[in-house]
């Protein structure tokens, strides 16, 4: 047993029993590593991650390894998901250093916390050109030993780099709407037209981009849109047998994936599936939205309230044990043999439309084999998103049971992942929280609390959201250059401020907060707020060209900012047949806020219109007349 044992985190107490004499990220390791003049061996990875537990079982169970490891470093174990301010800048310095990143990032420090050397998975013994673990880590003991000052220049090199990203100007070029225009070309170029998507394998779910494309919705955009979502939908990296989607597909077909799935994932594509069926009517996607919010509900609810983090892509070792079959397992339960696709091992995984029997009994016969692990911590960030999916999605398809667990979702981030002060707080586990969180925290769960304003018309989330979001300021505004740092200014000194840009797989807190600033800047009337969102955009602006695909939620808040202020106030049930008549069709870019309520302006003066509810068409504040019959409604 080692310092682990006290962990919230399922990944390190997964770590618990290693012969590794692991520390926890914090005073004690970098006290000790002080004290006895020894580096910092930094190793970061998640519950979940597939490569993590190779290199576990090779290297951290071997007591030979571990021999050595004790000997020559502080060993330090970080689960990414708890330490993202960690991870950010780890994996900066790993991909600065070796040009490319990925879990697990093994990361050698100073004592004094300043990256030195750094590089991913390493093997047991040489292979593929890759040095062993052990040969790594007698290598860097010995540069530590004998070349102290090349480490120390180097260390200074990488820190003052990591530094330097976050303090980088905003763009002095004017904002048009050609930027949208342009980074539409962009994607369009890394298309790929067989299977969707964008690029060549690995593919990765580009959820952002896919929302960036509905809005422009041009045939041009709506094509490639369409195109990815049948091509994911296929099965594979799809799950047709439970719902929900793998974190990646490992070729261009969509087809074998790498197996674990994540929160994040499924609630963004969620979202994206139920915005294609509310654009396009494809029957489909609707389905991929139900199977999908099912399986989250399913697999990852907890009895408190929230959603658990992820499910491993091994079962008992073996990767995909869990979903892929034999061909007698599939006969057994009727699956025909033209909906299987060759895996490994004489395995196969399963792609194609199942009927809903057929689909009801192999899940029941799969439920029976043994099921991979799942992280149970709840993550304040990634529970705002699928709070967000699940309360949009019980609104416009009529699910109440959805619409229950999303207020579940939303007390439960309001209550045991808030702290006494009110801010939030990054994860919960068994009764026990991990510390303050990120910004995308408060970024995703004001999103979440919107969407469930809207779903529920019940003001409580729209104040709620309101105040996270101008509490995020507070805590990570950078004042000089503009937009927001990942920690907040009282946090771990040790660890330099980053802002998180990139949308990839999932909005950054910083786009997402620009989001959300812009939609509550036009339910307030505030500019104020405005002028923070279009600090975002200015910080991104440089890159748009270069990368679109990477920036596309930051593009879908300079959407947002470029359309015509246009405001919808709701007075009444939000499920009366004239609300329900204004809030049917795909509208991005108008926010709503729905009351009645004398504290918010948009909603201010505005009440029910002979007794009956009242939808109230604005823009920057001039409303229409108020309509109280469906029919009325022209959106």
């Amino acid at each position: 047993m080692n310092r682990l044992t006290g962990a919230t985190s399922p990944y390190l107490l997964q770590h618990a029993e290693n012969p590794v004499d692991w520390y926890q990220w914090g005073d004690e390791a970098f006290e000790r590593a002080r004290l006895e003049d020894k580096p910092l061996l930094v190793s970061v990875g998640y519950s979940s991650c597939h490569w993590c537990h190779v290199m576990a079982h090779e290297s951290f169970e071997s007591a030979a390894t571990a021999s050595v490891m004790n000997e020559l470093f502080v060993n330090v174990k970080v689960d990414r998901e708890e330490r993202p301010d960690v991870d950010a800048v780890t994996m900066e310095a790993t991909v600065g250093m070796t040009g490319s990143g990925g879990w697990p990032t093994t990361v050698f420090m100073t004592p004094d916390g300043k990256p030195f050397y750094a590089g991913t998975y390493f093997p047991p013994e040489p292979r593929h050109g890759m040095p062993s673990f052990e040969d790594v880590l007698r290598a860097v003991a010995q540069t530590w030993r004998e070349r102290r000052g090349d480490i120390d220049r180097q260390a200074s090199r990488i820190d003052d780099a990591l530094r330097s990203v976050a303090q980088a100007p905003p763009s002095t070029e004017p904002l048009t709407s050609s930027l949208l225009t342009e980074a539409t070309r962009g994607i369009a170029r890394t298309f790929e037209p067989a299977f969707g998507g964008f690029g060549r394998a690995p593919k990765f779910p580009a959820a952002s981009t896919l929302e960036l494309l509905l809005r422009r919705g041009d045939e041009e955009s709506l094509a490639m849109v369409k195109a990815t979502l049948d091509g994911m939908a296929a099965g594979g990296m799809y799950d047709v047998v439970a719902g929900g989607f793998h974190r990646y597909s490992v070729d261009d077909r969509w087809l074998v994936p790498h197996f674990e799935k994540m929160l994040y994932d499924n609630a963004v594509l969620a979202s994206v599936y139920l915005h294609a069926w509310s654009v396009t009517g494809t029957e489909r996607y609707r389905e991929v939205v139900e199977h999908t919010l099912e399986y989250v509900l399913r697999e990852l609810a907890l009895p408190e309230g929230g959603l658990a983090s992820a499910q491993d892509a091994d079962t008992e070792g073996v990767e995909g044990a869990t979903h892929t079959w034999t061909v007698e397992e599939a006969a057994a339960v009727g699956l025909p043999t033209e909906v299987l696709e060759p895996f490994e091992h004489g395995r196969y995984i399963v792609r194609g439309e199942l009927g809903p029997e057929l689909r009801a009994h192999a899940l029941a016969e799969r439920a029976r084999r043994p099921q991979p692990f799942r992280d149970d911590k709840v993550i304040a960030s990634w529970n705002g998103l699928a709070l967000a999916a699940l309360a949009e999605a019980a609104y416009r398809l009529e699910r109440k049971d959805w619409l229950d667990a999303a207020r579940s979702v939303g007390e439960f981030l309001l209550g045991p992942l808030s702290g006494e002060s009110g801010g939030l707080l990054r994860s919960y586990r068994d009764g026990r929280t991990s510390g303050a969180a990120y910004l995308d925290d408060y970024a995703n769960v004001a999103y979440g609390l919107l969407e469930l304003h809207v779903a529920t018309s019940e003001l409580r989330w729209l104040l709620e959201a309101r105040r996270l979001a101008l509490l995020a300021i507070e805590l990570f505004e950078d004042a000089e250059r503009g937009g927001f740092f990942l920690s907040a200014a009282d946090g771990d000194a040790r660890v330099p401020r980053t802002k998180e840009l990139q949308d990839t797989p999932v909005p950054s807190g910083n786009s997402m907060l620009a989001l959300v600033l812009l939609r509550l800047s036009r339910i307030w009337g505030d500019d104020a707020l405005e002028q923070r969102a279009v600090s975002v955009f200015r910080l991104v602006g440089p890159a748009l060209e270069r990368a679109p695909g990477a920036f596309a939620w930051a593009l879908c808040g300079l959407d947002l900012w470029f359309s015509p202020p246009r405001e919808i106030a709701i007075v009444g049930s939000v499920d009366s047949p004239v609300a329900r008549a204004a809030l049917a069709p795909f509208q991005p870019n108008t926010v709503v806020a729905l009351g009645p309520s004398d504290d918010v302006p948009l909603l201010a003066g505005k009440g029910l219109v002979g007794g009956k509810p009242a939808v109230y068409i604005c823009e920057r504040f001039a409303c229409q007349a108020p309509v109280t019959e469906s029919e009325e409604i022209v959106v």
